[in-house]
């Protein structure tokens, strides 16, 4: 009886010391929300943004979650462009100070994002820019500004676009592991690192021909704010005429190097303040909460945006990926909301399981039976990123969009020479001529790569039709453009891959143009799970999270990108429609 007795008045304090640990958060999390509540904007006052978190095109926050953005560090292309927006009507923001430096963002969301910070000097208000350093990107988003700064021991990059491809032909010799490997196209060059040591013709080719085509678009831009030719700006970059702060200030890349102390003295003359006065700073972040109270577009009838970004895997998805589940549900949500009177589907993706993403086209082609439905591509809409969206009644692309890549391919491991190597043999037994079509331990066979070539050819076959019947195109002609070719926004504009040249805003003005509506709202689907609803579930999301940025910290930024890239390879299934490379365009 007494141990029954202490049993249970153990756990009767357990259950107590719990329930008190569990109301002392709560009253925490209120607490923090107050304080962000509570954010107040003075007359005068300077805008300071500095983006050091992780860009996503969206992060579905749930604004009804207490707990939404707890642990959640990304911050939501949506939601920087709505802040520039309101802060551009704000009577008490006079500018914006742009301090930024070393920015997480592909270079269509930067593009996006100096689009925004163009219309908002549209209101007679300033922008100026100071940096340490400044990355290519970093460069070509502050030279929106009305004046341009860098610290005088500072450095700057500005020497053209290139990016980096790995080999791994050498490395699966040496270790007896393989990748085995079935593709259609002469450019699908996903699969290129495990057949060569070095890179082909082709993929030379184009990605020559796709990073030029970006760094003439970002030329173009930064020319028109800068006040020079591309010529002038081409023959800056191959003298590296902006490596030193001095030399950045004589080749007119910027407008001085002063410290930050110096540069917030001219901000102050800028607002007609006395240099001994204190600056009114409001941090970016904090406006964000601001702006999200207020809504820009309004009205009853509404144009849904549903959001899909990341790789595709079979299954559910999330933000971090992109799912049959979440986004087919997404997408017959909007097309069941009476409300909603167009759709536009912003795609950010390179690809990746070519059946998954013919589930989604399926989805895009129903819903646009009942309502007209616009694609937005980001940052990079490949393969069957570009496979998902075809089906759109009309597509709109950044002229630095990475698209196209029509074409497919299969990738299947393979540890027989390992295998001989440690002594292990592995021996097959069935009951029918073609039960053991592969094992992982023995060479593939020429009936079952027969077979998997087979498959890969009818899916080709499909994704030509695909682009065919959404493009009104003959499948001739999308063969030509295809092959697993990548192309950039303005060229899939020449080639007619897309429609238009624009912003998401434009595509969302497109589809509500389509169906004659003149005051409208936005509503944005799916809604994803925050870190700390998955914790509860299962302490994935946080686990995940502390384990990834251990790694990251002890191996590097560089190795543990290599790391994840040489995962998410290995953990492909079927037949994949993807991106022909992993492009980090520097």
């Amino acid at each position: 009886m007494n141990f029954l007795r202490n049993l249970l008045a153990a756990i009767l304090g357990c259950l107590v010391a719990f329930g008190i640990l569990l109301g002392m958060f709560f009253i925490f999390v209120a607490l923090v929300g107050s304080a962000e509540d509570g954010v107040v904007v003075k007359d005068s006052s300077v805008l300071e943004l500095s983006f050091t978190e992780p860009i996503k095109d969206y992060v579905g926050k749930d604004e009804t979650d207490p707990f939404a953005g707890l642990w959640d560090e990304e911050v939501g292309l949506d939601d920087i462009l709505h802040a520039i927006k309101v802060a551009k009507a704000d009577d008490k923001i006079k500018g914006i100070s742009l301090t930024t430096g070393f920015i997480q963002a592909g270079l269509a969301q930067v593009q996006e994002i100096r689009k925004a910070l163009l219309d908002f000097k549209s209101s007679e208000k300033f922008i100026y820019a100071h940096s340490d350093f400044y990355t290519q990107k970093d460069y070509y988003l502050a030279t929106v500004a009305d004046e341009l700064y860098l610290n005088p021991v500072g450095a700057m990059d500005f020497k053209g676009l290139a990016t980096e491809v790995l080999y791994y032909k050498d490395l699966q010799e040496k270790t007896g592991v393989k990748m085995e490997v079935i593709r259609h196209g002469k450019y699908k060059s996903a699969v290129e690192p495990f057949l060569a040591n070095k890179m082909s013709p082709e993929n030379r080719t184009q990605i020559k021909e796709l990073i030029t085509s970006i760094w003439d678009a970002m030329l173009g831009e930064i020319g028109t704010s800068r006040g020079m030719s591309g010529q002038r700006l081409n023959m800056i970059a191959d003298t590296l005429g902006g490596r030193t702060p001095e030399y950045a200030v004589k080749s007119g890349l910027i407008d001085g190097k002063v410290y930050f102390d110096e540069y917030e003295v001219l901000l102050k003359n800028r607002m007609g303040m006395d240099e001994n006065g204190e600056l009114n700073y409001v941090d970016f972040q904090d406006y964000i909460k601001v702006a999200s109270k207020k809504r820009l577009l309004k009205g009853k009838d509404k144009i849904a945006v549903v959001y899909a970004q990341g790789e595709i895997y079979y299954g559910e998805g999330g933000k971090e990926f992109i799912g049959q589940g979440l986004l087919t549900r997404a997408l017959q949500k909007a097309v069941e909301n009476e409300n909603v009177k167009a759709i536009v589907m912003r795609v950010n993706s390179p690809g990746g399981s070519a059946l998954v993403s013919d589930i989604i086209w399926r989805e895009v082609e129903l819903a646009k039976k009942v309502k007209p439905v616009v694609v937005s591509f980001g940052n990079v809409a490949a393969s069957g990123g570009y496979y998902i969206g075809v089906a759109g009644d009309k597509i709109f692309a950044e002229p630095t969009t990475i698209t196209g890549s029509i074409g497919v391919f299969g990738t299947i491991p393979n540890v027989n020479e390992l295998a001989g190597n440690i002594g292990i043999n592995a021996e097959q037994v069935g009951t029918n001529k073609n039960s053991i079509d592969y094992s992982l331990f023995e060479p593939m066979s020429d009936s079952f790569r027969s077979v998997v070539q087979e498959g890969i050819e009818d899916t080709y076959e499909t994704f030509l039709e695909r682009v065919a019947a959404g493009r009104n195109m003959t499948i001739a002609a999308v063969d030509s453009l295809a092959q697993g070719r990548v192309w950039s926004g303005v060229d899939a504009k020449e080639n007619g891959l897309i429609d238009e040249l624009g912003s998401l805003d434009d595509a969302i003005a497109a589809a509500a143009e389509m169906v004659e509506l003149d005051s409208y709202g936005v509503r944005k689907y799916p809604k994803y799970k925050s870190d700390f609803e998955r914790l509860m579930e299962d302490l994935g999301g946080a686990k995940s999270k502390i384990g990834e940025a251990l790694i990251q910290e002890e191996i590097g930024a560089e190795a543990y990108q290599f790391l994840k890239e040489f995962k998410q390879i290995t953990k492909q299934k079927g037949i994949q429609a993807k991106m022909p490379f992993s492009l980090n365009i520097k």
